[in-house]
């Protein structure tokens, strides 16, 4: 899994933090998103997938496989 996050779509709602902070963080300034692990090992793919799923700025984008 790769992960890929568009900061200018980022409305800083912090739903992927709580549900993946191995992952994910927020900015302190601002509250937008950074992204800590770009290609996350595999027991953390649920969470990740759920923090995509949940975004309400759709600005977390997957790509699967190799």
């Amino acid at each position: 899994m790769k992960i890929n996050v568009d900061e200018e779509r980022c409305c800083g709602a912090g739903q992927c933090v709580m549900l993946a902070p191995e992952v994910f963080d927020q900015r302190d300034e601002d509250g937008i998103v950074m992204l800590l692990d770009a290609e996350p090992p595999a027991e953390q793919h649920g969470p990740v997938r759920e923090a995509a799923e949940m975004c309400p700025a759709a600005a977390i984008r997957l790509s699967e496989g190799t």
